[in-house]
């Protein structure tokens, strides 16, 4: 089971939920709380624009029915209201047809293809795809066209951004990649190609995923923060900061702003490595793993969402 402990912005009750195997967690609402999935503990903090109940940042979960597969999405999509609403709807509904798939190249093919008509009236989304594989403690990003992640490695105390050119980033080979445009944000050119690269996390290492707002943050000056200046703040965070990046890191973006709120919706989603495996099966865990593989007993959730 994956647990997550939440707290809803405006509200001082924590409420907990569990994650099974083959579930589909989260959605575009406001969120604070975290989700305990094996080899990662995760903190989100999405608050809408304005302080909306929905924005256009959706993000989701899932695990795959062994548990040996985890999915991270952040997708910011332009717009709000319904529209947005559709495409978290969308989002989902690709993220339960690929659940137990290691590669997300075709995940990401299948969104650009699902979000083709955003770009007919001006709109487009971003997002991160990210793919835990819990035998390996391998961590694989797909990009099309978001802020890249920050990427915390403890062995030697430095944040770096998380890009194929990260320490120890491993590429597919020159000669096997294709040639030609690759990844575009979602919904503006169909077909697009989109890459992926993987990374080995280690105990305590952190990735941190995030929304254009905190780097579009200006100063006094109207001079955006920008992801050197975010990973800068980063890099100046204390041991008790890096518990809880997320919040530590949004306090600094509001000194950067001399207080004012961000325009836009602000999102982050924070990944502590804790090496965790999933629990062994039994014969009956093995027969119900089965049986979630054949799409049986599959769980949609997440705040404001009804399963």
């Amino acid at each position: 089971m994956i647990s997550a402990a939440s707290v809803i912005p405006g509200s001082s009750t924590p409420s907990t939920h569990d994650i099974a195997c083959m579930e589909v967690w989260g959605g575009n609402h406001a969120f604070s709380g975290c989700v305990s999935v094996p080899g990662n503990d995760v903190t989100v903090s999405c608050t809408p624009h304005i302080g909306g109940d929905r924005g256009g940042d959706i993000y989701y979960v899932s695990s795959c029915a062994a548990g040996i597969i985890t999915r991270f999405v952040l997708a910011d999509v332009s717009g709000h209201g319904e529209q947005v609403a559709a495409l978290a709807h969308n989002l989902r509904r690709q993220m339960r047809k690929h659940i137990n798939t290691a590669d997300q190249t075709r995940f990401a093919i299948a969104l650009n293809e699902a979000f083709a008509g955003l770009s007919a009236d001006g709109r487009f989304a971003t997002a991160l795809l990210l793919t835990y594989f819990a035998p390996s403690d391998h961590l694989i990003l797909c990009n099309a066209g978001h802020p890249r992640p920050l990427l915390y490695r403890a062995a030697v105390n430095r944040w770096e951004r998380l890009d194929s050119r990260a320490t120890g980033a491993i590429t597919a080979r020159a000669e096997a990649r294709n040639v030609g445009i690759s990844n575009l944000p979602l919904g503006i050119l169909d077909p697009t190609d989109y890459e992926q690269f993987a990374i080995k996390l280690d105990k305590g290492d952190l990735v941190l995923l995030y929304s254009d707002a905190f780097i579009e943050a200006p100063d006094a000056n109207a001079r955006q923060l920008g992801e050197d200046g975010l990973l800068a703040l980063a890099q100046g965070l204390s041991a008790d900061d890096r518990r809880d990046a997320p919040a530590a890191l949004a306090r600094r973006v509001r000194e950067h702003t001399r207080g004012l709120p961000l325009d836009d919706d602000a999102t982050m989603i924070l990944l502590t490595h804790t090496g965790s495996d999933p629990p062994p099966l039994s014969w009956a865990g093995q027969a119900g793993k089965f049986a979630k593989m054949l799409g049986l007993g599959a769980i949609d959730s997440g705040p404001g969402h009804d399963s």
